[in-house]
């Protein structure tokens, strides 16, 4: 026996859910992305629903998006996910209405716990609100709150919470300055 053995990856997935994403693999992958981009946008999203995703009046999701598990995944109204997105919904991904996810972002819900050599796996919801924008290449990590309004600059790597209105950039992800609306000023 290796002296490394004892420090094997327990998979904690259950039976059930691991037979629903092969399902849903094989679906998203002769079904769902093989669609032309601009072109049978309600088939996507009757897919998604159609394995438990509640998504709002409106949405648009690009053929490239990959969603994990989408019956981890709410949208609101109005709300886009943009060309390969990845939604690693091991966890409850939240998307408000009128929420842009810009092409390539990663909204990752799981994570392992580094203190145990282990590394068991662990997962945190995230939440995106109301008429947040989510740029090109942005990392939103477990457990994060992106508030209403708030922007992620492209590449970002948020990893705590983004408060309202705020505009958020850099690895880690940092205050920039607050959004201001003209329709408000």
């Amino acid at each position: 026996m290796s002296k490394f053995e004892k420090y094997k990856y327990k998979d904690q997935l259950s039976k059930k859910s691991k037979i629903a994403r092969a399902v849903w693999n094989i679906c998203w992958f002769f079904l769902f992305k093989t669609n032309p981009r601009g072109m049978l946008n309600s088939w996507r999203i009757f897919l998604l629903r159609f394995f438990g995703a509640k998504i709002g009046h409106g949405c648009i999701v690009a053929p490239t998006c990959f969603v994990w598990a989408p019956w981890n995944l709410t949208m609101g109204d109005f709300s886009v996910l943009g060309d390969h997105v990845d939604c690693y919904s091991m966890n409850k991904i939240n998307i408000g209405s009128k929420v842009a996810v810009s092409q390539r972002a990663f909204i990752c819900t799981g994570t392992h716990d580094i203190s145990s050599l282990t590394r068991p796996l662990m997962t945190k919801p995230i939440t995106i609100s109301d008429h947040a924008w989510i740029c090109a290449e942005a990392f939103i990590g477990p457990g994060v709150e992106i508030a209403e309004g708030a922007v992620v600059a492209a590449r970002a790597v948020v990893v705590t919470p983004v408060a309202p209105y705020n505009v958020v950039a850099g690895n880690p992800a940092k205050f920039i300055k607050k959004r201001v609306l003209k329709e408000l000023s």
